[in-house]
C-alpha cells in the first residue's frame, strides 16, 4: 500500500517531491521518483512494503525502459496472472512483486487488463512507445486517485492535498460540489472540493496524451443487478453454500502478505464472519483482532466483539473512545483529512487504525457487506415506505409529519424518533429521492436558506437520480442496493477508511469486495438479501455455523458516534472562520438543537467538520 503523484509538463523535481512528501504517511518506508525530461513526465512514489519488500521497489519499469508504473494498492490474483503471463512471454525479475505483473499485464492485454484484475488499486503507468500514461482504479473506488487537467500540465495524487502542492493546481472551492457535500455528506465523483479538480471514478480508466495533454476516460466496469432467473427446489441451499465458499477464498487471498495481518472485529455479522474465516485458515491463537467502544451505552458493542473473539480463541484489543479522546485527535483528523467526508464514525476508523497499527501492518475489515446484502435501515423502511404512499394522501402525510416533530428528541444512537422524522422527511418527495433525502445533513426544504440562492434538486441529486433510473428494470431493494455500492460506498465508506488507515500506515482489505464473490453475490435475488424484514438473510445463514446464535440474531449496529450529545452540551471546540455560508442558519440549527427542539447532529457536524478542514485553512 503506498501513496502516488506525478504530472506531464510544467513542474520539476523540487514539485514532485513536495507532492510526495504531503502523502509521506501513506508509505513511511521509502520514496521513488522518475523523471522522464523527453517528455516532461515525472512520477513519485511512496511506499508501505507489504509484498515482496526487497524486490516491490518503485517507480517500476520493464527491463526495455517502455513502460514504467507508480502503483498503490495490491492485486490479490496476482499469482494466477504471472502464471498467465508467463506462458504468453513474460520474463519476470522480481520475486513476487504484483507490481511487475501489472507492467506485463498492460504490454501484453492492454486496456484489457482490468476486467482480469482482483485487486484494489490506483496506479499511472507511462507507455514511451504509445506516448501515453494511463491512469486506473479499481472497481469500487478502494484507493483514491485525484487529478486535474489543465492546459500546461496535467497532474495527479492520491490525495487532495497532495495534488495542490502542485503550481498549476487552482485553489477556489466549487460551488456545485459544496451544494452535493451538503446534500450527500460527501461530494460525489467525478467532482471535488476544488474547481478544476476531478477524482478518476472506481471503475474507470483514463488515457493522457503526452504531446497534446488531452484525455479520455471509459468506464471498464459498473455493478448491476442481474439476479439468477431459475429457482430449483434447495437452491437456497446451495447458494449459500458457495457465498460461504466463495467468501472463504476472498479472506484467504487477503491473508497473503510478508508482514503482520490482522483483522477488525466490531461483534457484528460483517467483521465477525471474516475474522471467523481467517481463524478457520490461520488456525486458533494466530488472530490479533481490534476493536473501539464507547463511553455512552447506547453506542457501545465491545460485549459482542469479545463474545467472537473468546468464541473464535482470538487474540482481542479493545480501545474506548471517550469525548476527551476524540478532542484529542480531532485537531489531527481535521488538519490531515484531506477530503471532508461528513461521517462521524471517522473518528473511531481513525482510532481503530491507530490502535490496530501498534500490532499488525495489514487487517481485514467487513466493508461491503451492508451493501451487497441490504443491511442498512433504509432497505427495511422501503417496504413500508410504498406502503405508505399508496394508501396516505398528501394532506394527511403533512399532518403526520407535524405531529410526529413533536415528538422529544433522543440523541442515542438511530433512536426512534430520528428515524420518524427522516423517513417521514424523505416521502416529501418522489421515490428518486428517498435515499439521499434519508441521508441528506439538511433537508432539501432548508437548502435555499442555506445557501441563499435557489437550488436546483435536480442538479443536487443527479447521481443518486441517475442510479435510481438507470435500474428500471430492478426492484427497489436492487436499486437501493446500486444505489450504496456505486455511490455512498464509494464516496464515504471507503473514503473514510482509507484516509483513516493510511494516515496511521495501515493497509486496511475488504474480503466482501473481492470480485468474484461480488460477481455471485449480483446475481442473487432481492429475496434472500432482505427477507421479511431480516438484513442479510443468506448471509447470515450461509455463516451460521462459525458464529454464536446471539450475533446472528442481534439488532444491527453501526459505527455510531455521539455526536448529537456533544453539540447539545457544548462540548466541541469553536471554529473562528465561517464555511462562507449563511452563519445565522447555523446559529438557528444550533439553537434549536440544543433546546432539544430538533436534531440537527447531521448539519451541524458536516458544517463543523468543514469548516475546520485544511479547504480553509
Amino acid at each position: 500500500m503506498c501513496g502516488i503523484a506525478g504530472f506531464i509538463g510544467r513542474g520539476d523535481g523540487s514539485t514532485l517531491k513536495r507532492m510526495t512528501d504531503r502523502i509521506a504517511h501513506r508509505g513511511p518506508d521509502a520514496d521513488g521518483f522518475l523523471v522522464d525530461a523527453a517528455n516532461a513526465v515525472f512520477l513519485g512514489h511512496r511506499r508501505l512494503s507489504i509484498l515482496d519488500i526487497a524486490g516491490g521497489v518503485q517507480p517500476m519499469s520493464t527491463t526495455d525502459g517502455a513502460i514504467s508504473i507508480v502503483f498503490n494498492g495490491e492485486i490479490y490474483n496476482f499469482h494466477e496472472l504471472r502464471i498467465e503471463l508467463e506462458r504468453l512471454g513474460a520474463v519476470f525479475q522480481t520475486d513476487h512483486s504484483d507490481t511487475e505483473v501489472l507492467l506485463h499485464a498492460w504490454r501484453h492485454w492492454r486496456e484489457a487488463m482490468f476486467e482480469k484484475l482482483n485487486g484494489m488499486w490506483a496506479f499511472a503507468l507511462l507507455d514511451r512507445e504509445r506516448k501515453e500514461l494511463i491512469l486506473s482504479r479499481d472497481r469500487f473506488g478502494k484507493k483514491p486517485l485525484f487529478y486535474h487537467a489543465g492546459s500546461n500540465s496535467f497532474a495527479f495524487s492520491s490525495e487532495l492535498i497532495s495534488l495542490r502542492a502542485h503550481p498549476e493546481v487552482p485553489a477556489a472551492l466549487s460551488e456545485r460540489a459544496l451544494r452535493k457535500y451538503y446534500a450527500y455528506g460527501f461530494v460525489p465523483a467525478p467532482l471535488t472540493f476544488i474547481e478544476g479538480v476531478n477524482k478518476l471514478p472506481g471503475g474507470h480508466w483514463m488515457r493522457v496524451d503526452l504531446d497534446t495533454l488531452s484525455t479520455r476516460t471509459q468506464r471498464y466496469w459498473e455493478y448491476q443487478p442481474e439476479p439468477f432467473q431459475e429457482r430449483p427446489a434447495g437452491i437456497e441451499d446451495r447458494w449459500a453454500e458457495e457465498l460461504l465458499a466463495k467468501l472463504g477464498a476472498a479472506v484467504d487471498r487477503r491473508l497473503v502478505a510478508d508482514v503482520p495481518v490482522g483483522s477488525f472485529l466490531s461483534g457484528g455479522i460483517d467483521s465477525s464472519a471474516v475474522s471467523a474465516l481467517a481463524i478457520r485458515k490461520l488456525g486458533r491463537d494466530r488472530l490479533k483482532t481490534f476493536s473501539i467502544g464507547f463511553e455512552e451505552a447506547s453506542f457501545d458493542e465491545t460485549a459482542y466483539a469479545r463474545m467472537v473473539a473468546s468464541h473464535l480463541g482470538a487474540e482481542h484489543h479493545v480501545e474506548r473512545l471517550s469525548i476527551q479522546r476524540a478532542l484529542d485527535i480531532l485537531p489531527d483528523v481535521l488538519s490531515r483529512f484531506d477530503e471532508p467526508v461528513a461521517d462521524a464514525s471517522i473518528l473511531p476508523t481513525y482510532l481503530l487504525c491507530q490502535h490496530a497499527r501498534r500490532h499488525v501492518t495489514v487487517a481485514l475489515g467487513g466493508d461491503g457487506a451492508d451493501e451487497l446484502f441490504a443491511g442498512y435501515d433504509p432497505f427495511k423502511a422501503l417496504r413500508y415506505a410504498r406502503l405508505y404512499e399508496r394508501m396516505v394522501p398528501r394532506p394527511i402525510h403533512k399532518a403526520i409529519s407535524m405531529l410526529a416533530g413533536r415528538l422529544p428528541v433522543s440523541h442515542g444512537y438511530m433512536s426512534l424518533d430520528f428515524k420518524i422524522k427522516r423517513t417521514l422527511g424523505g416521502l416529501n418527495h418522489d421515490p428518486r429521492l428517498w435515499l439521499p433525502v434519508w441521508m441528506a445533513p439538511i433537508a432539501p426544504s432548508e437548502m435555499e436558506a442555506l445557501h441563499r440562492k435557489p437550488v436546483d434538486l435536480e442538479d443536487v441529486f443527479s447521481e443518486a437520480i441517475e442510479l435510481w433510473e438507470g435500474c428500471a428494470e430492478a426492484n427497489d431493494i436492487d436499486r437501493t442496493i446500486a444505489f450504496y455500492i456505486n455511490l455512498y460506498l464509494q464516496d464515504d465508506i471507503l473514503v473514510k477508511v482509507d484516509r483513516s488507515s493510511m494516515l496511521h500506515s495501515l493497509e486496511v482489505r475488504a474480503p466482501f469486495l473481492d470480485i468474484d464473490f461480488v460477481d455471485f453475490v449480483r446475481r442473487l435475488p432481492a429475496d434472500v438479501k432482505l427477507r421479511q424484514g431480516t438484513t442479510k438473510w443468506l448471509l447470515k445463514r450461509a455463516v451460521a455455523p462459525l458464529l454464536p446464535g446471539e450475533i446472528l440474531a442481534r439488532r444491527k449496529q453501526g459505527f455510531g458516534v455521539p455526536v448529537g450529545a456533544w453539540f447539545r452540551d457544548d462540548l466541541l471546540p469553536a471554529h473562528t472562520h465561517s464555511s462562507g455560508y449563511n452563519e445565522a442558519f447555523w446559529a438557528q440549527r444550533l439553537s434549536s438543537h440544543r433546546s432539544r427542539r430538533r436534531d440537527e447532529r447531521l448539519f451541524l457536524w458536516s458544517d463543523w467538520l468543514l469548516r475546520g478542514s485544511h479547504l480553509y485553512g
